[in-house]
C-alpha cells in the first residue's frame, strides 16, 4: 500500500473512531506530499479540521454565555475570562495551522475549478473563525482576509461551477453567514443567500443534471433566509441563533 493510500485509509478509520486530532495529522501529512487532492481527500482534510475547530468554537460560545451571566461578579468574571483566553489561543493555533497548510500545500497544487474554489472557501472559513473571537486590528485583518478569500472563490466558482454545484452553494452559504455574523450586514447576507438559492433552483428546474448533493445546502440557505428575513421585518425568530450552525 502506497503512503498516500495508507494515510487516506488511516484518516477514514480515525473519523469512524471520532479521533479527529489523529485524522487531522494524517491529512496534514498527505497535504505535505504536495499532491492535487482528490474529492475524497479534500473531504477528509476538511472534516478532520472542521470537527476539531467545531468543538473548540462550541466551547468558546458556552464560556462567553457564562461570562455574560456573571457580569456583576468581578472575581468570577476574571476567572472565566482567563479560561476563555486559553480556548481562544487553542482556536488561534488550529486556524493558523490549517491556513498555513492551505497556503503552502493545497492552493498551489489545486488544478481544477472545484479544488480552487474548495480551498479558497476553506481559507475564508478559517479566517472567519479567527474573526469570531478576535478584537480590534486583529479582527479587522482576519475579516478582510476572509472576505478576500470568499470573493476570490466566488469569481472562480462563477466561471467554473454550475449554480447548483454543491461546493458553489456551500461557498454562498458561508459567505452569507460571514456577512451576517462578522460584518453585521444582514441585508447583504440575505442578498447573497437568495441569489444563490434562486440561481440553483432555476438550474434544477431546467431538468439538467443530478443535484442530490446540493439539497442540504439549498435547505440551509432557505432556512437562513427565513430566519434573517424574519429579523429584518421585526420578527423574533432569530433570537439565540448565534449558537446554531448555519454554515456548510
Amino acid at each position: 500500500m502506497e503512503e498516500r493510500e495508507k494515510l487516506v485509509c488511516l484518516a477514514k478509520l480515525a473519523e469512524q473512531a471520532e479521533r479527529y486530532d489523529d485524522m487531522v495529522e494524517f491529512m496534514k501529512n498527505l497535504a505535505r506530499m504536495d499532491v492535487d487532492m482528490s474529492a475524497e481527500e479534500r473531504h477528509l482534510f476538511s472534516v478532520g479540521f472542521k470537527n476539531t475547530i467545531g468543538a473548540k468554537r462550541a466551547s468558546w460560545r458556552i464560556i462567553c454565555s457564562h461570562e455574560q451571566k456573571v457580569a456583576a461578579d468581578r472575581q468570577t468574571g476574571v476567572m472565566i475570562d482567563a479560561y476563555k483566553k486559553k480556548v481562544e489561543e487553542e482556536l488561534r493555533k488550529v486556524c493558523n495551522e490549517v491556513l498555513s497548510v492551505i497556503a503552502i500545500h493545497c492552493l498551489p497544487l489545486a488544478s481544477t475549478g472545484e479544488n480552487i474554489v474548495f480551498f479558497y472557501k476553506m481559507k475564508g472559513d478559517y479566517y472567519r473563525y479567527l474573526a469570531e473571537f478576535s478584537t480590534g486590528t486583529e479582527k479587522k485583518a482576519a475579516s478582510d482576509q476572509s472576505l478576500m478569500a470568499y470573493q476570490h472563490a466566488m469569481v472562480v466558482a462563477s466561471s467554473e461551477l454550475s449554480p447548483a454545484h454543491q461546493i458553489r452553494l456551500g461557498l454562498a452559504l458561508n459567505l452569507s453567514v460571514f456577512f451576517y455574523e462578522i460584518m453585521n450586514s444582514h441585508e447583504r447576507a440575505c442578498q447573497v443567500a437568495k441569489q444563490a438559492f434562486d440561481e440553483a433552483l432555476t438550474e434544477i428546474n431546467s431538468g439538467e443534471g443530478v443535484y442530490k448533493d446540493s439539497t442540504l445546502m439549498m435547505q440551509l440557505l432557505k432556512d437562513n433566509l427565513a430566519l434573517w428575513t424574519s429579523e429584518l421585518t421585526g420578527g423574533e425568530a432569530s433570537k439565540g441563533n448565534g449558537d446554531v450552525d448555519m454554515e456548510g
